[in-house]
């Protein structure tokens, strides 16, 4: 049996020198050396893949499944290993349905394709890393399997999907790339659990076990002890979060930490594969590597590959990409025989904020409203509270004897026809909502985009642990301690919430509050339209200006959202998007659709770059195992995996890329019947031509 070994490696210097005694490379006068951007020290970790290991962290594929979420010993006090395990336990079953029937362990999963619980042994070095212009730290990490062969090297990028902290693409990108035998690279893009408890001035290091004390931690705020302390005495109990609080806009970077994972992949491959004679045998010109991940991630392996000057990257496979591309208003969209949409590439602050204001009342909507799945986790007295503030401020508008179904079904049309919102998301959004997506995503995105502080509370709203009513409270030791493996990286997470400081009453958990210009309880309403006015430059009631600190903060957030813009050229690098018409979250039309358009402008003939759109498929399939989506959706995860193979079989053996497609999957229809062959057709190699995916003159073309 292989030990499970720990090591430390000194970072940051000229020479690769490791604190291992079976270091490959003996002779410290060969230079391997670690990228000038890693900060302090490089942790090293062997896994046997009997005890533990690299994709399953030793529950295996059954453990996953069925397994209860891991223990800790001591729960005030994790060791880094059981809050890594738990990590990738929460993390691997936040992203994919790992219930009967929905295609884990048939179509995916640990082990398919090799008949066993799928415990990878190898490898993990993991540092912290920084990006000029920040001194943010950024978790990175290479995991090298044993099954890596150094004579046919690969690589896989795995960013984080969300907010979510470094293990956050492990069943995504970290298991097809794993089980290939590739090295997977990840980073959390600067976004991660980092939590900071101002009251007590605790946060979590790379591993998230817990400090007070001044060493390298993910994230503190940017405040002096007595700023920190003044802001406490105001606000007690209170968080600052990393991707909300760090004041660096981390999405403007996200290519550019891709192209640094993929850096530090190199440096951890040949200081494992190295010799004397050749130190560095593996380099990017011998080596397959496919920029990779889902929706945040797979916007980032995105960016990466534009911004990629230095060869590194030489294909793209993601799903459901969270790309903002530049506004290119000559061409439009049109979905069959509907209206062009010409109104494309909105920004996601624009359509999140505006989910966050409309969806409340849109989820009475009588087309909708006893139909969408998992609707009456909504409250519909909220609901109807929602719709009557939005008519009493004028954004809603109908004759004196109008009905909370008109004021909806008036909300509903908003969403459609003036956000570009398809219609086949509206049955997904109410229970998007009720999870709060939205109006995380909202404050969040915010405060990034405008590289506002915790200390500046914008629209009156922070973070903190909240009771069943809704009041602030403290968060248990225990709580605390479990963040790194149980966060998302965007509250409501862990069991701290977004709370409302200027709620009627008393500061409250933003679902229970109740707004000062209404006095009901209607989702903290005046602050989510707060957001949405920030995010479009003018105050959305009255149509007028924004006050000169919210302008202020207007002008930040556009800053930083052009920062985040993608050009749409991958410069004739092989890439796949493969997205479903039915996400909820990230909506199509201002996301894969309108980047595939710019593409086509920007390298024409030159382009590979295929787009291939899913029917009845969204962007969670963690949520297919509830009756109502399951039986009607079908897992994305398993066409994201079939773009990995295409662009595989595409650098590796010349096969050409199938044209951009609609793929029409077939609903099981009932959760007791499993998921087979004839519901999940293959990306077609020659699709039917009223399938194909095309941009004729000014029009983007998709069938219905």
């Amino acid at each position: 049996m292989k030990r499970i070994m720990i090591c430390t490696l000194i970072g940051a210097t000229g020479f690769a020198l490791s604190a291992c005694n079976d270091s490959n490379n003996d002779n410290p006068a060969e230079v391997n050396q670690v990228p000038g951007f890693i900060q302090g020290d490089i942790q090293r970790t062997d896994y046997d893949g009997i005890t533990d290991d690299l994709l399953t962290a030793g529950l295996g594929a059954t453990g996953l499944r069925n397994g209860p979420e891991p223990i800790f010993l001591e729960p005030l006090n994790p060791t880094s290993a059981e809050l890594r395990q738990r990590a990738i336990y929460n993390n691997y079953r936040a992203l994919v349905d790992t219930t009967s029937g929905g295609g884990y362990g048939e179509f995916f999963g640990p082990g398919v394709g090799n008949g066993t619980e799928g415990l990878i042994p190898g490898r993990e070095y993991i540092a912290f890393m920084t990006v000029p212009g920040s001194d943010v730290p950024v978790t990175v990490m290479a995991q090298i399997p044993d099954s890596f062969d150094p004579q046919s090297p690969c690589m896989i990028t795995a960013p984080s999907s969300g907010s979510r902290g470094i293990y956050g693409a492990i069943g995504t990108a970290g298991e097809w790339g794993l089980k290939k035998g590739c090295v997977v690279v990840y980073t959390d893009k600067g976004s991660g659990t980092g939590a900071h408890n101002l009251e007590t001035n605790t946060a979590q290091r790379m591993d998230g076990t817990l400090t007070t004390s001044d060493e390298p931690v993910q994230f503190r705020a940017d405040l002096t002890a007595t700023e920190r302390s003044e802001f406490s005495a105001a606000w007690p109990d209170r968080f600052a979060w990393k991707h909300a609080h760090s004041k660096t806009n981390p999405e403007a970077d996200w290519g550019q930490h891709v192209l640094q994972s993929v850096e530090f992949g190199f440096w951890a491959l040949n200081e494992q594969f190295g010799s004397d004679s050749n130190v560095a045998p593996i380099t990017p010109a011998n080596t397959v590597v496919i920029a990779s991940s889902v929706s945040n991630g797979g916007g980032s392996s995105v960016r990466a590959a534009e911004q990629d000057t230095k060869g590194l990257i030489d294909g793209v496979a993601v799903s459901e990409p969270n790309v903002n591309p530049v506004v290119d208003a000559s061409f439009t969209i049109k979905q069959g025989s509907n209206s062009a949409i010409e109104h494309h590439s909105r920004s996601l602050l624009e359509y999140t904020t505006a989910l966050a204001v409309y969806q409340g009342c849109a989820n009475q909507a009588p087309a909708i409203r006893d139909i969408a799945p998992l609707n009456f986790l909504n409250s519909s007295t909220v609901r109807d509270n929602i719709c009557n503030s939005l008519a009493n401020k004028g954004l809603l508008t109908g004759a004196a004897s109008a009905t909370i179904d008109d004021y909806a079904t008036e909300a509903q049309r908003i969403l459609n026809e003036d956000f570009g919102i398809q219609p086949e998301q509206n049955l997904l959004a109410p229970v998007h909502f009720a999870s709060n997506v939205s109006q995380g995503i909202s404050m969040t995105y915010v405060n990034a985009y405008g590289r506002a502080g915790v200390e500046d509370r914008v629209c009156g709203l922070s973070m903190a642990a909240t009771d069943g009513a809704g009041v602030v409270r403290q968060l248990t030791q225990t709580e605390e301690a479990a963040l790194f493996a149980v966060s998302n990286g965007i509250p409501p997470t862990g069991n701290v919430n977004i709370v409302y400081d200027l709620a009627d009453g008393q500061p409250t958990r933003l679902t229970d509050s109740a707004s000062p210009s209404s006095l009901q309880k209607d989702y903290g309403l005046d602050a989510l339209l707060c957001l949405h006015s920030l995010a479009l430059g003018r105050n959305v009631i009255t149509g007028g200006s924004l006050s000169v600190a919210d302008a202020k903060l207007h002008d930040a957030i556009t800053v930083g959202i052009e920062e985040v813009r993608a050009t749409g050229d991958l410069h004739g690098k092989p890439a796949v998007f493969v997205t479903g018409r039915a996400d909820a979250i990230l909506p199509i039309n201002h996301t894969s659709r309108p980047y595939f358009g710019l593409n086509q402008r920007v390298e024409g003939a030159s382009s590979e770059l295929r787009y291939y759109e899913v029917l009845n498929a969204h962007h969670l399939d963690i949520l297919n195992q509830f009756d109502g989506i399951g039986t009607w959706y079908v897992p994305l995860h398993h066409y994201y995996f079939q773009a990995l193979d295409l662009v595989w079989e595409r650098l590796t053996n010349g096969t050409e890329l199938p044209p951009s497609q609609v793929v029409r999957t077939v609903p099981r229809g009932d959760l007791a019947t499993p998921l087979a062959e004839s519901n999940l057709p293959e990306i077609a190699a020659q699709p039917a031509p009223e399938d194909l995916i095309s941009l004729v003159g000014d029009e983007l073309r998709i069938p219905e």
